[in-house]
């Protein structure tokens, strides 16, 4: 059982109806930055632990509670954990998932691109060469990319995500003074990594649309590509894994209806889990997916509860327990 407990920044609290630390409960849902990623999840998990433990229920299993920080910036929590050697048969993942139920997800990397032009005067700007107009062009290969790369999605878990694997600017910064030309423009993203993917065959991928450019200045100044910071690895489970079915079943007992199946369109640490612990995972959890990293994060508690019912008894059924 594996959740983490670091948070992004809450951005904007003018954003915010409410303190994005208060906890405010109304018309039975809790608001909070991390109520849904994915502290909801999180206690999802104990209360599901809490509850065979205090019904006496003997397993013949062990389960193991991962609590850790660092998900966010990659998951270097749940590769301690791994690399102590806290590794199991199988491993659910309570994240954010609006209660369908995620055999794959997809892994991302973060890159940097620096675009070079040359300086000069911005009475004389034609001397130069503007980094930050040659960084058109190179966000339209990124653009062209991303769409290239989402033809060629076909797995049926991904039928009801609009761009299963985008790619995300989400930083550009350039220029010095607003009367010279901008030698450098900096662009920082993400890219997303399909779960039969490795991140060394879209790590390849990229740095050839990179090349491909058709600007004159640029095949012979070319982009400069970093790989830094955060990458998460993808991950994916047979849908006909046993553990699948047993969710599946439970599911369905505790709620009245089959669950939705899809594959996740952000990363997690089931993606360490599955990679490097050896421990197949499924993403599920109680938590509102829109609503993860943004203003007026929010949580529906009974869904908690839900939860929380379904794991304890996917935990009995797959620890084989007895005493029910």
């Amino acid at each position: 059982m594996n959740g983490h407990i670091d948070v992004v920044p809450p951005g904007d609290l003018n954003q915010w109806d409410y303190p994005p630390y208060s906890g405010h409960v109304e018309d039975g849902k809790m608001y909070g930055r991390g109520v849904t990623d994915m502290k909801g999840g999180n206690l999802a998990l104990l209360l599901a632990i809490q509850c065979l433990k205090e019904l006496g229920v003997k397993l013949k299993g062990d389960v193991l509670f991962h609590s850790v920080i660092e998900e966010e910036s990659g998951g270097a929590g749940t590769l301690a954990a791994i690399l102590r050697g806290y590794t199991a048969d199988a491993a659910l993942v309570p994240e954010p998932t609006n209660m369908k139920i995620f055999p794959k997800q997809q892994g991302s990397m973060w890159f940097r691109l620096k675009v070079q032009g040359r300086s000069a005067h911005g009475g004389t700007r034609y001397e130069g060469i503007s980094a930050i107009e040659k960084a058109m062009p190179v966000i339209h290969a990124i653009q062209n990319l991303e769409h290239e790369r989402n033809k060629r999605v076909d797995d049926p878990l991904y039928r009801n995500t609009p761009i299963p694997l985008p790619i995300n600017i989400g930083k550009i910064e350039g220029g010095s003074w607003p009367s010279s030309v901008p030698d450098e423009v900096l662009i920082e993203g993400r890219i997303g990594v399909g779960p039969q993917e490795t991140l060394e065959e879209v790590k390849a991928e990229f740095e050839y649309s990179m090349r491909q450019i058709e600007d004159n200045w640029i095949q012979k100044h070319p982009v400069k590509v970093e790989w830094f910071g955060a990458q998460w690895l993808p991950g994916s489970i047979d849908v006909e894994h046993e553990l699948m079915g047993i969710l599946q079943n439970r599911f369905e007992e505790v709620l009245g209806d089959p669950p939705e199946i899809e594959a996740s369109p952000w990363g997690t640490d089931g993606g360490l889990l599955t990679q490097v612990g050896k421990t197949p995972s499924i993403v599920f959890g109680p938590g509102v997916t829109a609503y993860a990293h943004y203003p007026n994060e929010y949580i529906v508690l009974e869904k908690v509860f839900q939860v929380a019912q379904i794991f304890s008894l996917v935990i009995y059924e797959w620890c084989e327990g007895e005493g029910l």
